[in-house]
C-alpha cells in the first residue's frame, strides 16, 4: 500500500507527533508499505528519507500562536498533492482544516482520521472547569461535535489512542471511532539505562541529597500540560518528604512555571533533552515520573516513563490515566491539585521500594510503536482490500 499522511502537525520541531511519525517512516517499508507524509513546510520540497519513505511539504503559513508549525490553508492545492500521489490510504492526523478539505477530496481512496489532539479536554473543558459540567460544556459545544459527526461520514475510521477518548466520542455520535494504542520506540527505553550518578547529580542540582525522592516530569511548557498545578503539588508533599523535582522541557509557559516554583530549590525547570539515548537514561534514573495533563491522547511521556522502570503518578482522566497499573504508582483526581498533593504524599510515605520493583518488572511489557503499527497497517489493508473487492 501507499498510505499518505496529511500531517498537520508534524514540524522538525515537534515532541511526540514528530517521534511518531519518524517512526512510522521506518516501519512502513519494513512492513512491505510506501509512507508519504504530507505536511505543510517553509515551501514545496519532497525528500526521500529512506526507500519506500518520503517526506513532501506544501508552502504553507506559519501558524500564529506557534511559529514552529504551519497549517494548510490551500484547498485546492491540497487536493492536487493528493491527486498527484494517488494514495491507496489517505491519513488525516488533525480534525481540523486539513480533515475537512480531505473529507471533501474526491479521489476513492480509504480514509483515516487520526485523533492526535483532545480539544474538549485541552481548552473549554479546563478554561471552564468549575463553572460549568463537561455536559453543559458539551451542549454549548454543539458546533464542534457536529463537525466531528460530519467528519466521521467522509472517514472510514476515527482512530483514537486512548479508550477515555474512544468512549467520549462515541457517546457524541462518532460512531467509527475506535481504539488503537500507539507505544514506545523501541530499543531505546529500559531500566538497565539507569545511573546512580545521573541521579544524585539531578538531585544535588535539587540542592538534595541521595536519600531524597527524585521526581521527572517531562513535556511541552504549555497551559494545558498543567506544570504550576505540578509545582504546587511537589511543594505542599515536600513539606513532609524530602523531595526533589526536575521537569524538562521548552514552551511559553515557562516563566509561569518558574514562578510556580515560589524560588524552590527543590524544583529545577531544565531544558529539554533531544539527545534519546540521554533522555533514556535521564529517566530511567528518577524514581518516579509525575504528569499533570489530563488532555493526552495517549501520553508518549507516559509509556516511555513505564518502559524505563518508573512509577508513574498520573490523573485519573485522559491517555495518561491509560498507562496506570496498580502498584507501579498513583492515581489522582484530574484537574485537582489537592487531590495530586495527597496522592503524592501517600506515595512517597508508602512502600517506594516495592513500587520501584513492581514497575521494573513491567517495563518489558510496554507496548512498543512498531506492535502499534502492525494493527494500524493489518486495519487499513483490509479496507483497501474490501474497497478493491467491491
Amino acid at each position: 500500500m501507499r498510505i499518505l499522511d496529511v500531517c498537520a502537525f508534524y514540524t522538525p520541531a515537534g515532541g511526540g507527533v514528530r517521534t511518531y511519525v519518524e517512526r512510522k517512516l521506518k516501519a512502513g517499508p519494513v512492513a512491505g508499505h510506501e509512507i508519504v507524509i504530507l505536511a505543510p513546510g517553509a515551501e514545496d520540497a519532497v525528500t526521500e528519507v529512506a526507500p519506500g519513505a518520503i517526506l513532501a511539504t506544501i508552502a504553507a503559513p506559519e501558524f500564529p500562536l506557534d511559529r514552529n508549525y504551519r497549517y494548510f490553508d490551500d484547498e485546492a492545492r491540497l487536493h492536487a498533492a493528493l491527486d498527484r500521489w494517488q494514495p491507496d490510504l489517505v491519513e488525516v492526523a488533525s480534525p481540523w482544516t486539513s480533515a475537512a478539505m480531505v473529507g471533501r477530496w474526491q479521489g476513492a481512496a480509504p480514509r483515516a482520521l487520526i485523533m492526535h489532539c483532545d480539544f474538549l479536554s485541552a481548552y473549554p473543558y479546563r478554561w471552564l472547569q468549575g463553572l460549568m459540567s463537561q455536559q453543559t460544556i458539551d451542549r454549548r459545544m454543539d458546533w464542534y461535535w457536529r463537525h466531528l459527526r460530519r467528519l466521521n461520514r467522509q472517514f472510514d475510521f476515527v482512530v483514537s489512542a486512548s479508550d477515555d477518548l474512544t468512549q467520549r466520542l462515541r457517546a457524541g455520535g462518532v460512531d467509527r471511532a475506535l481504539t488503537l494504542p500507539m507505544g514506545v520506540e523501541p530499543g531505546i527505553f529500559s531500566p538497565t539505562h539507569r545511573d546512580p550518578a545521573v541521579r544524585a547529580a539531578l538531585l544535588d542540582q535539587c540542592g538534595l541529597g541521595e536519600d531524597a525522592t527524585l521526581l521527572v516530569g517531562l513535556g511541552r511548557m504549555a497551559p494545558e500540560k498543567r506544570w504550576p498545578m505540578v509545582c504546587e503539588a511537589v511543594l505542599a508533599a515536600g513539606s513532609s518528604h524530602a523531595v526533589g523535582l526536575v521537569l524538562f522541557g521548552a514552551g511559553r509557559d515557562r516563566a509561569r512555571i518558574v514562578r510556580a516554583s515560589r524560588g524552590s530549590p527543590h524544583i529545577v525547570v531544565a531544558p529539554p533533552i533531544a539527545d534519546r539515548a540521554e533522555l533514556a537514561t535521564m529517566l530511567a534514573s528518577g524514581d518516579a515520573l509525575i504528569h499533570g495533563c489530563e488532555a493526552e491522547t495517549f501520553c508518549m511521556v507516559a509509556a516511555e516513563g513505564a518502559a524505563s522502570g518508573l512509577p508513574l503518578i498520573l490523573p485519573d482522566r485522559g491517555g495518561a490515566s491509560d498507562h496506570h497499573r496498580p502498584g507501579c504508582g498513583a492515581r489522582y483526581a484530574a484537574c485537582d491539585v489537592r487531590d495530586m498533593a495527597r496522592v503524592l504524599t501517600e506515595f512517597l510515605a508508602g512502600d517506594m521500594t516495592a513500587a520501584a520493583t513492581r514497575s521494573v518488572a513491567r517495563a518489558s511489557s510496554v507496548r512498543t510503536m512498531d506492535a502499534h503499527f502492525d494493527e494500524m497497517f493489518a486495519l487499513y489493508a483490509g479496507s483497501v482490500s474490501r474497497q478493491t473487492a467491491a
